[in-house]
């Protein structure tokens, strides 16, 4: 049995970037649980969802899952990819706005500028959403959404280490700021992750 466990357990670098990805810190109004990931993608994967909720109102919902195959990828450049998805209720007119799709995936860029999480070969798409209703639905007024779909590989620091943390981090700073919170005052701390503390 015992040696049945070492061969199943995940290779160390790996459960280092899991730990990390835990050990993430986001502000208060994120809420931030473990889902299952895919298993068909890499050869090992973690995964986490969120939810920003304001005033009682989730305003944004996301993914990020980090991928990891020790024979590394040609198309990620990398032994790890991090694989991200946003979405937030935005104004009506402001997907009328072309230069919406750009911002967007600025907001990514800069996010991960922000936390300094060095990366390589990024890819990804940004999609506007207006629905309208007619019919028994013609009073319910128009949405509008954001969707940003990316993907990256993390590049390794010093030591020839990947700093998972600094990458979710950067997720969740696109989470906030697609819901439109303003950014976090300098010397404010983050809130560690209310894992597991909805509806309790």
């Amino acid at each position: 049995m015992g040696a049945r466990k070492q061969v199943d357990a995940p290779p160390a670098e790996f459960a280092e970037a899991v730990s990390q990805l835990r050990s993430a810190r986001f502000r208060p109004e994120v809420f931030v649980e473990e889902m299952p990931a895919p298993q068909r993608i890499a050869p090992h994967a973690a995964a986490v969802s969120a939810d920003v909720t304001v005033d009682g109102d989730d305003v944004a919902t996301g993914r990020l899952v980090i991928l990891y195959d020790p024979d590394g990828n040609d198309a990620w450049q990398s032994t790890f990819r991090c694989v991200a998805y946003v979405r937030a209720a935005v104004e009506p007119e402001m997907v009328t706005d072309a230069l919406l799709g750009g911002v967007g995936w600025t907001w990514l860029m800069e996010a991960l500028a922000d936390r300094g999480a060095d990366f390589q070969a990024p890819s990804g798409t940004v999609t506007r959403v207006v629905s309208e209703s007619f019919g028994g639905m013609a009073d319910d007024d128009a949405t509008a959404e954001i969707e940003i779909r990316a993907s990256w590989s993390p590049v390794p620091g010093p030591g020839g280490l990947v700093d998972v943390t600094r990458h979710a981090e950067a997720w969740g700073e696109v989470l906030c700021t697609a819901a439109g919170l303003p950014p976090v005052p300098p010397g404010v701390v983050a809130m560690p992750t209310r894992r597991g503390q909805r509806g309790r």
